[in-house]
């Protein structure tokens, strides 16, 4: 509960659209602690959540339990050791307090490093409140933070927005490509650092479905995974009309600005994910045909109810191919067309194979997997929380012994919701 010396602790204001409705907001149970800059000159943001009430708390506690902080912990290092953008936790620290939830549970503080915790909704925030002027206080600072790139374009905030687009683009096809569910994409939750943020009632795919919705609050399944490319665009356009008055003098250029960026968002998230999909299948070049077989693929995925990130895994290693799935005409018939198209480009299979190994998770963090090892912990057992861990820190090297952190969940283990913890 000491301040260091030299910190000035804040809690953010920020706004947004919560599930489409919009909203002011705030960090209600997270304070941002500092800043730290590197020996190589690169800025950080040290934020504690859970660390008590605040202006925004809206009657709340302030307060974090346990087993959400370390769903975080867990979730947010796994997604950098697949390479990822993510903020990162540092650590989390049981506090020995009670949090009143549905029931009683431990609390718990979590340190969380980003680059910075500027969001979509922080720049609705000031839109909202255009006497000040401190939306363009906002965007500048923002622009020399994040984009410093773009100070020597001739219009700054559209090249600066510009790059906020593509950096979306990428970041939500990687989610994509490992079957990863944010949860909440509200625009607060968005950060235009492209970084991955506020990890809530996240989740991963076990089975292959576009319709998979995890958040126990989320009934109507606007932030479904195949949801999450339009809600991306969506979230970006809401952007775009906060900074429309920076793009450009004339209003009607600086919305003519703000659109064409937002329709740009499609086509660099598709030539993103179709890249990422070619090195998931081992495909070193572009052929006309990789998007049908791509998509004939993925269908016989969601047909069979196959496991996404095992079937992917599998197609480098057919030893690691269920029974079903070897017998199966369907992915036989599309099996056979997957292999002459890998005899058509000059790299060897041997190097297709390791293309794959290196796109292809062989650990990710499944869902029952995280439920056990939390369970654990709140009962005071943290040997499960660190041994996933330590699995998920290599998720692309096969570790022997861990054969277990493969498997999808038996019949009973299946978790079919997920909760934010506040």
């Amino acid at each position: 509960q000491r301040v260091p010396e030299g910190a000035d602790p804040i809690a953010q204001a920020y706004s947004g659209h919560q599930y489409g409705h919009f909203t002011t907001l705030g960090d209600g149970r997270a304070i941002l602690w500092g800043e730290h800059v590197t020996p190589a000159g690169v800025r950080f943001d040290v934020q504690l959540k859970g660390s008590g009430r605040t202006p925004y708390s809206r009657g709340g506690d302030g307060r974090a339990a346990l087993g959400p902080m370390l769903r975080e912990y867990i979730l947010s290092e796994a997604m950098h050791a697949l390479g990822i953008p993510t903020t990162r936790s540092l650590a989390v620290a049981a506090t020995g307090e009670s949090v009143g939830r549905e029931e009683f549970q431990r609390g718990a503080v979590l340190t969380r490093v980003a680059a910075s915790h500027i969001r979509v909704g922080t720049f609705q925030h000031f839109a909202a409140r255009p006497e000040g002027g401190e939306l363009a206080t906002l965007a500048d600072y923002t622009l020399r933070r994040h984009f410093p790139e773009a100070l020597g374009a001739d219009r700054p905030m559209a090249a600066m927005f510009r790059s906020v687009v593509e950096r979306q683009a990428s970041l939500v096809a990687q989610w994509q490509l490992v079957g990863f569910i944010h949860g909440v994409m509200n625009t607060d939750n968005v950060a235009l650092s492209g970084e991955t943020i506020d990890y809530g009632p996240c989740a991963f795919m076990d089975v292959y479905d576009p319709d998979t919705v995890f958040s126990s609050i989320d009934r109507c399944g606007r932030y479904a995974y195949g949801n999450q490319p339009t809600i991306a665009q969506w979230n970006l356009a809401r952007l775009a009309e906060a900074l429309l008055p920076l793009l450009d003098p004339d209003p009607d250029e600086a919305l003519a600005l703000a659109n064409a960026e937002v329709k740009r968002f499609g086509e660099v998230f598709e030539w993103h994910w179709r890249a990422g999909m070619r090195a998931k299948l081992g495909l070193f070049n572009e052929e006309p045909e990789d998007i049908a077989l791509m998509g004939s693929f993925l269908t016989w995925m969601r047909e069979n109810r196959a496991d996404y990130t095992n079937t992917f895994r599998s197609l480098g290693d057919p030893a690691r191919m269920e029974e079903g799935q070897r017998k199966c005409d369907g992915f036989q018939r599309w099996h056979q067309v997957w292999e002459r198209r890998l005899a058509r480009q000059p790299q060897s299979r041997a190097e297709a194979r390791k293309r794959m190994e290196a796109h292809n998770p062989a650990y990710i963090p499944r869902n029952h997997r995280v439920e056990h090892a939390l369970r654990a912990a709140e009962g005071g057992d943290f040997s499960q929380v660190q041994r996933l861990v330590e699995v998920l820190g290599q998720p692309f090297r096969e570790q022997p012994g861990m054969e277990e952190f493969h498997q999808p969940p038996r019949p009973g283990e299946e978790v079919r919701a997920t909760f934010c913890g506040t």
